[in-house]
């Protein structure tokens, strides 16, 4: 055998190697539990009152009832949400303990990102996927919102992501008449963004008397909302638009890449052995 052809087929060996334990990797995330272990009060932003649904319980009540009207459905949801999504407090932690980095089993290329790069979206990642977001379990109002957002999508209800700074909400629509959802706090408000930016008290009594609590989050809405505005989105895609596509992407290229390697070391062997 010539020098070339040993080393052909060494570097054949490597990349057949290296795509066998990519795939290897990703069909151990399958053994694995995206939603993190420790959510207990004590690292949870509402203690003893987050998380009133379980998981089991969370992944049930995203789907819609028998007999189930759009508005009904939408408000439900919004409670549900908020009840099975752990409010941990998003930059207290190591990024690893609670799954806020990707784990390398869920998606290499993610974590790679959040290792390898400077960009905090990386290192403490929000879900574009609904339904990785609900397993996983953890989030902030982005992650709410854009998980709602993205079910009633698929329910073929029109809703907007709005942001007002420092909070993210949803606002569906229902005959023509907008319905204000913060499926962060667990909070259905009854008129559309703009009612409550001209009337910010009805929007701070609201939160107060759904929430049972004062000045937890209400008071910063309002007044931001009274002194910088609000903002559209189209849904997900428009709100984070390259993170959006990039994540569709990393999960295709992480199967894809490895079963790559595999073929173009078969071709690679092949090829020394004719010789």
């Amino acid at each position: 055998m010539t020098t070339t052809n040993k080393l052909t087929r060494w570097l054949a060996a490597v990349l057949g190697l290296f795509g066998l334990a990519l795939l290897a990797l990703n069909l151990y995330g399958f053994t694995q539990d995206l939603r993190p272990d420790g959510l207990t009060p004590e690292v949870l932003r509402f203690g003893e009152q987050d998380l009133s649904l379980t998981p089991p319980e969370l992944e049930q009540a995203i789907f819609r009832l028998p007999g189930e009207t759009d508005k009904q459905y939408a408000k439900r949801l919004t409670l549900d949400l908020a009840g099975g999504i752990a409010h941990v407090e998003w930059e207290a932690f190591d990024p690893d303990l609670f799954h806020q980095r990707v784990p390398v089993w869920e998606n290499y290329i993610l974590h790679l990102m959040g290792v390898v790069t400077s960009i905090p979206e990386y290192q403490r990642y929000h879900y574009a996927n609904p339904y990785r977001s609900i397993e996983r379990g953890i989030g902030i109002c982005g992650d709410a919102s854009m998980t709602l957002s993205g079910l009633l999508d698929e329910q073929g209800i029109a809703n907007k992501i709005i942001t007002v700074p420092g909070h993210v909400m949803v606002e569906a629509y229902f005959d023509g008449e907008p319905l204000l959802l913060d499926a962060d706090f667990g909070v259905v408000l009854e008129q559309g963004i703009m009612f409550y930016e001209q009337n910010p008290q009805a929007l701070i009594s609201a939160y107060q008397q759904q929430l049972g609590r004062v000045n937890d989050g209400e008071l910063m809405i309002a007044g931001n909302l009274i002194k910088d505005g609000f903002k559209y989105w189209n849904g997900t895609s428009h709100f984070i638009t390259k993170k959006y596509y990039f994540e569709k992407v990393a999960y295709v290229v992480k199967w894809a890449f490895p079963v790559t390697l595999l073929l173009i070391a078969m071709v690679m062997w092949r090829k020394t052995g004719r010789r």
